[in-house]
């Protein structure tokens, strides 16, 4: 096991479960969650034996809500492994509807708070990290859970290789410039921005989700943020 995994439960916020599911997808939740879910209690270690027949890199999405971004990149990029994080039952079910219904065979799931499986990934094992749309978590008391505190980016570049990207992406402007205040001041990353309106351009290759039509249907403007992360060992 990883030695520098730590197990402490930490209290979450967000919701859960929703409406109750359909019987197909509780099946899916009881036959297929099983063979796809990662366990931070086991050996991590070797991010490719979890991908025995994918070479080309590792990526991980936090928050994928249903997972049709995630679905979206992963039958884009077969080559590739990508990992899920999501506590949302009803969320994690919808991607496994997807992923049955497509045979994927390059995701695994996470079902719980990503802070719980951080810990137990090896350093430098990611190439990417999408971060979309997460909750901005508004008011003043509550910032400490929004997932780029400070705490968070220490995981994010201790997981992600030099050169590997992070695209976060928000409609929630105050929460947006919180973040790039924050990762701003940790030169472990470095800011992608080449123009002065980078940040309402979402990067080549983008999916968009049915959450971004959404918050643009409401007159949102959702804020891209592309980061690498730098060859700097400390923030």
């Amino acid at each position: 096991m990883n030695a520098e995994a730590n197990y402490t439960i930490q209290r979450w916020f967000g919701r859960r479960t929703g409406r109750k599911l359909s019987a197909a997808r509780r099946r899916l939740m009881t036959v297929l969650l099983p063979r796809l879910r990662l366990d931070p209690y086991s050996d991590l270690s070797d991010a490719a034996a979890l991908f025995p027949k994918i070479a080309d890199d590792l990526w991980m999405e936090i928050g994928f809500g249903a997972g049709e971004h995630l679905v979206a990149q992963a039958s884009r990029h077969p080559n590739i492994g990508f990992i899920g994080c999501e506590p949302y039952v009803n969320g994690v079910a919808a991607l496994l509807a997807a992923i049955n219904d497509k045979a994927l065979t390059n995701i695994r799931v996470f079902d719980d708070d990503v802070r719980q499986l951080m810990p137990a990934m090896p350093a430098a094992c990611l190439g990417r990290l999408y971060i979309l749309f997460s909750d901005p978590w508004p008011k003043v008391r509550h910032h400490r859970r929004r997932i780029t505190v400070e705490s968070n980016l220490c995981s994010f570049a201790r997981l992600l290789r030099p050169g590997a990207e992070v695209w976060f992406a928000s409609d929630h402007t105050e929460f947006a410039a919180w973040t790039l205040e924050r990762v701003l001041r940790d030169r472990r990353f470095t800011w992608l921005a080449r123009r002065a309106d980078d940040w309402r351009l979402p990067p080549e290759g983008w999916i968009e989700t049915r959450y971004e039509q959404k918050a643009r249907a409401q007159g949102l403007k959702p804020v891209y943020l592309n980061f690498m992360r730098s060859d700097a060992d400390s923030p």
